[in-house]
């Protein structure tokens, strides 16, 4: 009878060991894209934000030349 019983309950302990781990390892994958989503998004306001305050050297030169182009 304890046999019986062992035999059964063994393969039921891997079944929902499996289950277990194939449950956890789906989360993960879930919570993983969430953070990447809203890290590309964080992303993406930080570089609209810097581009609006912020300017290149070589568009500052281009402008100071049209200025001056204008003055003279």
């Amino acid at each position: 009878m304890n046999e019986t019983l062992l035999k059964m309950i063994v393969p039921a302990i891997g079944l929902i060991s499996g289950l277990v781990a194939t449950y956890v390892s789906l989360q993960n994958r879930a919570l993983l894209a969430e953070v990447r989503r809203e890290l590309a998004e964080m992303e993406s306001r930080v570089i609209i934000r810097l581009n609006g305050t912020y300017e290149r050297h070589s568009e500052a030169v281009l402008r100071d030349a049209r200025v001056h182009g204008r003055i003279d």
